[in-house]
């Protein structure tokens, strides 16, 4: 039989809607009909999701799983003040999302750039299950987290600087990064946080996990707001092979880069802001 899996962006640096709130983050709400998800946080700041989620119609208290994209703050801020006020979900996450994360300010000093106010023992007091991803990894019954996720391409790479210490000594490859995947009627269907792995090495991985099928729809941040001219015409190309069939950039991807997407696959792009809102279709009638 077939069911619906629904998709509501409750943060991104866009709002649209009366009421809805912006902020640099992201964080995806997956109904499933019986599971509910949520991909990520956002930052956190000023109470962005809860408003957001409030205006949208979605309820945390039904909160089965949290998965992290990684561990920046602008994809895990929001976690400490869920956490506190939802009832031991599970929680999926690359072992090294929890690592501390640096990057350089203009004036060549460092800022922490990584999970806010939590460490592994304070999440584990608070959730059912702490669940390493550094293999793919099943959530819910056909949505899957990549885990770590290979580096094949050779134009592509993580967005940076990062690093993993505050003396900007030791740059961070960003094992953490990781997407999600489910297959609808249409073809696969994939939801990334900041694609820090490469947006073309990320769905060239889901093709293999899911012997070749083809992708339908990506939707969230490809962090190509700092790309060269070159990498964002590669990475066109590289689509274009894919054969990707909906875009929906948003976040990370940066407005140059995103402007680049709209033109090169006119009537194929659609919003990603906070209130969109995508419904897919699972499975076959009976």
């Amino acid at each position: 039989m077939s069911h619906t899996i629904r998709i509501k962006i409750l943060v991104e640096n866009t709002a649209h809607g009366h009421g809805m709130l912006a902020e640099h983050g992201i964080s995806f709400w997956i109904d499933t009909g019986s599971r509910h998800l949520l991909f990520d946080t956002g930052q956190g700041l000023a109470n962005v999701l809860i408003n957001n989620a409030e205006r949208l119609q979605v309820r945390f208290d039904p909160i089965d799983a949290i998965v992290l994209s990684h561990g920046h703050y602008d994809h895990t801020g929001g976690l400490r003040n869920l956490l506190a006020a939802v009832r031991e979900p599970d929680i999926y996450l690359h072992p090294s999302a929890l690592q501390p994360k640096y990057a350089p300010d203009d004036d060549g000093t460092s800022r922490s750039i990584g999970i806010p106010g939590l460490d592994e023992k304070t999440i584990r007091r608070q959730v059912k299950r702490l669940v390493w991803t550094d293999q793919p990894t099943e959530i819910f019954e056909g949505i899957y987290a990549t885990g770590e996720i290979p580096r094949d391409t050779e134009f592509e790479d993580t967005g940076g600087p990062f690093y993993l210490d505050k003396e900007l000594r030791n740059p961070d490859p960003l094992l953490d990064d990781q997407a999600i995947f489910f297959e609808s009627s249409q073809g696969t269907v994939v939801l990334i946080g900041c694609a820090h792995s490469g947006i073309i090495n990320t769905l060239q991985y889901i093709k293999r996990l899911t012997c070749d099928r083809p992708i339908h729809a990506v939707i969230g941040g490809m962090h190509l707001v700092s790309a060269s001219r070159e990498r964002v015409s590669r990475t066109i190309d590289a689509l274009r092979r894919l054969k990707v069939e909906r875009l929906c950039p948003g976040h990370c991807t940066g407005p140059a880069a995103t402007v680049e997407l709209w033109s090169a696959f006119p009537g194929q792009c659609f919003p990603c802001r906070v209130g969109a809102d995508f419904t897919f279709t699972v499975g076959k009638s009976g």
